[in-house]
This record gives C-alpha cells, structure tokens and sequence, in this order.
C-alpha cells in the first residue's frame, strides 16, 4: 500500500496527508461516533440507486470503513461479488470480523437446508487495503463502484476517478457521495476570526466534481447536492463530532495545540453562532454524483471505432 501521495498541482485538490488519513480512522471508537451521517447518506443513496437498472456481478464498496454498505449492497444484489476497500488496514479488521460473525448467524441459521461453502478465508480475500488512486483490480473487472463520504479525504480526485473507470466494465456505474464546499462552514468561520491557519478541509465544489468525470471518460454525469444541519448542545460535543469526522488531516495544519487563549476564542466564536432555539449548528453539504463508463470511441492507437448495426431496417 503506498505511504502517501504528493499533493495535486491541480486548484481543485487539498494538500492532504494520506498518512494522517489513516492514522485518523484508524481509531474505531472514535470514528463510530459519526457512522449516524453515513447510515442516513448511505439510506439516500440507495434510494438513487433504486432508480438505475443495474444486476451487477461485482461491486466495489471504496471506503468500505467497517462494513455497513458491503451488508446493503450485499441484500440489494444477492448475487453480486462485494469487494470492500479502504486505506485503513483496522477498519477492515473489523469489517472482516463483522462479515465472518454474520456469515456464522447465517450458517448455523441455513445449515440443516443449504451446505456452508464458504471460509474465512474467502471472506478475507474480498477486503482489500489500498489507495482509491491505485485499485489493486484488474481493468474492466467491475460492474459498479459505489463510495459513501469517502471521496473528499483523497488530495487528487480527479487521478481516483481516472482509476474508477479504469476498472469499471463498459456501461458500468459508478455512484459515490462526499462533503461539499459548506461542510463545517460554522467551525471555518469560528476559526478564521481566531487566526489564518489550515484548520478545516476546502472541500471540492460539485461543479468541479463534473468536470473531472467527463475528464476521466466519464459519459453524462449526474451531479446534485443537499445541506444537512446537525445541532449540538455543547461546543465540546461539536468538536468531538467533527474529530470523529477524520479532523484536520491536511499537510498545511499547525503541528501544535491551540494555546489556551486561542482555544477560548474558538469556543467564544462558536457560541455565537447559537440558534434562536439555543442550539449549535453544524452544516454538512452531500455531493451526490453518478456517471457511467460509455462505450470507446477509439481503440488504444487511437483510431475511431465506428459501430454498424445491421440488424436496424434502413
């Protein structure tokens, strides 16, 4: 697995540490506390899936975390092979250890109908550590690659989606999810009347998401956003979630903690923002995007393919 990637030379790309990525959602009980927002995306995705005609035999869950989506994909299409991948070699631990203990429930459930096939072994194999920007898979092996609030944790996304397409079959989907521009808008501002340092991700604008699907070969892409607000009662509790988050994993961020004087700013600045209602709101803009691989137009020389029907009346 590769250690960590330069920074993109492109302005649609944040300098983000792959390293600090990983150390970051290498803390389950950390992480687990912010799984509600990925449950309820993953819900709204699968109601955007519900729409497409699609019988894929192998999925790529990218950023499969624990597991939760192999489990919903696995229910939507039974028959499919499901390849959970993620950067964070504990996460997968544990969607392994999830995936086994249900495949048990299920044995001992079934075993006096149907005979056990499978092995911890052949679970294993389908989970996969890796960089979303370097598949460990085969060109042309997938039928859709599906990525809940992964995306934006990557510093070059418009090298995964070139890596996306390459392993997606022709005709194959791909559909994914992840922060906008609005993200953590409230904890962006608290922290810019405190200082000028990199303390929150500038998210990619969905516009900008667009251009480089087409760019990537990717045929019509769909782009669309919603906001979500989460309230809190305390500061300390919208911090803690916002950690759970994967925090500041830029390349950029101050190394130190924030004085004391600073901190109490910060604090200061985010009362502010306190609701009529007396709660704290924290926004979180969803990109939802899908696109599908077209069909070639030219082969690797670079010569124009032209497709004849000869079955159409003329």
């Amino acid at each position: 697995m590769p250690t960590s990637l330069p920074p993109s030379e492109t302005s649609q790309s944040a300098p983000i540490d792959l390293r600090r990525v990983r150390q970051l959602f290498a803390q389950p009980a950390l992480v687990r506390e912010s799984e509600f927002m990925r449950r309820e995306i993953s819900s709204r995705m699968h109601e955007r899936l519900a729409l497409v005609k699609l019988s894929p035999q192998r999925v790529l869950d990218a950023g499969c975390g624990a597991g939760p989506d192999i489990y919903t994909l696995q229910q939507r299409f039974a028959d499919a092979a499901i390849i959970g991948l993620d950067a964070a070699a504990t996460m997968l631990s544990l969607a392994k250890e999830q995936r086994q203990g249900a495949q048990l429930s299920v044995n001992r459930l079934l075993k006096k109908w149907l005979p056990f096939t499978g092995s911890g072994e052949q679970l294993s194999s389908a989970l996969l550590c890796g960089d979303f920007a370097q598949l460990p898979l085969a060109p042309n092996t997938v039928d859709l690659v599906w990525s809940n609030l992964a995306l934006h944790w990557h510093p070059q996304p418009d090298r995964v989606f070139a890596e996306w397409r390459r392993i997606l079959r022709v005709d194959g989907l791909l559909m994914f999810s992840c922060f906008g521009p609005d993200t953590f808008k409230e904890l962006r501002n608290a922290f810019a009347a405190i200082d000028d340092g990199a303390h929150v991700l500038p998210f990619v604008d969905m516009h900008d998401f667009g251009d480089m699907l087409v760019n990537a070969g990717f045929s019509t892409p769909v782009m669309d956003m919603e906001t979500i607000t989460v309230t809190y009662d305390t500061v300390e509790k919208l911090l803690a979630d916002v950690r759970a988050w994967g925090g500041n994993p830029l390349a950029t961020r101050g190394r130190g903690l924030l004085s004391r004087e600073k901190g109490g700013r910060l604090k200061d600045a985010l009362e502010a923002s306190r609701r009529a209602d007396g709660k704290l709101p924290l926004t979180f803009e969803i990109v939802y995007g899908h696109a599908f691989r077209p069909v070639p137009k030219t082969t690797s020389g670079g010569e124009s393919i032209v497709r004849w029907d000869l079955g159409k009346d003329r």
